[in-house]
């Protein structure tokens, strides 16, 4: 019998669950009512505190210091420009422009070899605009992997300390980042506090797509999932936060990171960073895992009728499990446990690393997109897929989403610490050919 512990324990205490509130979970094109508390939780700076370039941003883990705003979108594109101006670092701007007429930009880190080939680890935020702090997490992170490089010197996230040479070892393994892939979701959000999750594109008569149910893994749910557990893993009704667009990679922003693993082809080790449970989540997330029976996989519509149920076990009768090598298992959970040790010594509260079904059931997630690659098409590199879920969310704001300042800062160290122990474990178990 299969284990749905986790799920469990966040419905008895109400908490969200893989980005969503307990009531938006179910098939009903429920839209949030955002809460009549006054807070906003951290607020959102205004103007540009890195002056258009000139001023390169650095964390929390190379200086003694807090932050009291969260960086609004505009200050994303001014950091990057700081970090080319300051470091010499290169950045890239997707081929896909989103339905406002903004451009989701991205840079690249380090790295030992040569061209695109050298970069083997994909950092991407913010695909959900509500969760904030994410894009802040990944810019500010690089910007002290990037200080410290320079200076010669280690970094500092709450308890986990990091020497120079770590610092060295964890940028030779050539670094990818999205900080805003979700550019005019984050925008809206920002400006109207709205709680708001998704992208913007009003083409099915309600504004927007989940993104985080757009990519082209078992996209076609109300086919490939039991009919039983359908209402959970995504929505073919427009105004439902879990909405999943009008086909796999309808949108320009699934489309740009889609892009960003075809061009960056050697990606082995991919994060996308969310809020709230406090987990890290490795594949798969269509059902649990087993490795046993490679036939039984998210390839074969025979058990199309049967894929999702969680209540069942694979190999006995109809049960099923979605197949993962052992040898690929084993390194998704325990770099899944590293990177679960760092985000709890980094922020100083208790991280898990779970499979990403033991939350519910998903389709058309980027982690599992990530991982389902070289299993769709051998030719594509094996990437070892992961969301975590920073923070433990705030009970006192109109959207549980949006941190406190102490969760703000306290986040910024987890997620610091989690990357690093991600960047060393991608060199200790392989970055591929």
């Amino acid at each position: 019998m299969k284990s749905s512990i986790a799920w469990a324990f966040l419905a008895l205490n109400g908490l969200a669950s893989g980005c969503l509130l307990p009531e938006e979970r179910n098939d009903d094109g429920f839209v949030p009512i955002v809460r009549r508390q006054s807070s906003t939780g951290t607020p959102v700076g205004t103007g540009d505190r890195f002056s258009g370039g000139s001023v390169a941003p650095r964390g929390l883990g190379s200086q003694s210091t807090s932050f009291s705003t969260l960086l609004n979108v505009n200050e994303v594109q001014s950091g990057l420009k700081g970090l080319v101006n300051t470091y010499g670092i290169t950045t890239f701007t997707a081929p896909y422009t989103t339905y406002n007429g903004n451009s989701i930009v991205g840079a690249k880190i380090g790295g030992s070899g040569t061209g695109n080939d050298a970069y083997r680890v994909y950092l991407n935020g913010n695909i959900h605009a509500r969760e904030r702090g994410s894009m802040d997490n990944i810019l500010y992170f690089v910007s002290d992997l990037l200080y410290a490089n320079k200076n010669n010197v280690g970094l500092t996230y709450g308890s986990k300390t990091y020497t120079a040479a770590q610092v060295k070892t964890a940028l030779s393994a050539g670094i990818v980042i999205v900080p805003n892939s979700n550019p005019d979701g984050t925008a809206y959000d920002q400006s109207s506090n709205s709680c708001w999750r998704k992208n913007r594109n009003p083409a099915s008569g309600s504004v927007g797509v989940d993104l985080n149910r757009n990519f082209d893994f078992l996209w076609d749910f109300k086919t490939l999932f039991a009919s039983s557990v359908q209402s959970s893993v995504g929505s073919t009704t427009p105004s439902s936060e879990t909405y999943h667009g009008t086909a796999a990679f309808s949108e320009p922003e699934t489309k740009a990171i889609k892009w960003v693993f075809d061009t960056y082809s050697k990606i082995r080790w991919f994060v996308d960073l969310h809020s709230y449970t406090g987990d890290i989540l490795y594949s798969w997330g269509s059902d649990d895992n087993q490795v046993n029976y490679p036939y039984m996989n998210f390839k074969n519509s025979s058990y199309n009728s049967v894929r999702g149920i969680l209540s069942d076990t694979p190999g006995s009768g109809r049960g099923y499990g979605e197949y993962t090598p052992a040898a690929e298992n084993t390194i998704n959970q325990n770099a899944a446990k590293r990177i679960a040790a760092g985000l709890t010594g980094g922020g100083g509260a208790t991280y898990n690393a779970i499979q990403a079904s033991d939350l519910y059931p998903t389709s058309g997630a980027s982690d599992d997109y990530a991982y389902s690659r070289h299993f769709a098409d051998s030719s594509k590199n094996l990437v070892h897929g992961y969301t975590i879920e920073f923070g433990f969310g705030n009970s006192a704001a109109s959207c549980p989403f949006y941190p406190t300042v102490s969760q703000y800062n306290s986040n910024m160290k987890a997620v610091g610490a989690g990357f690093m122990e991600l960047l060393l474990a991608a060199v200790e178990y392989g970055l591929g050919d």
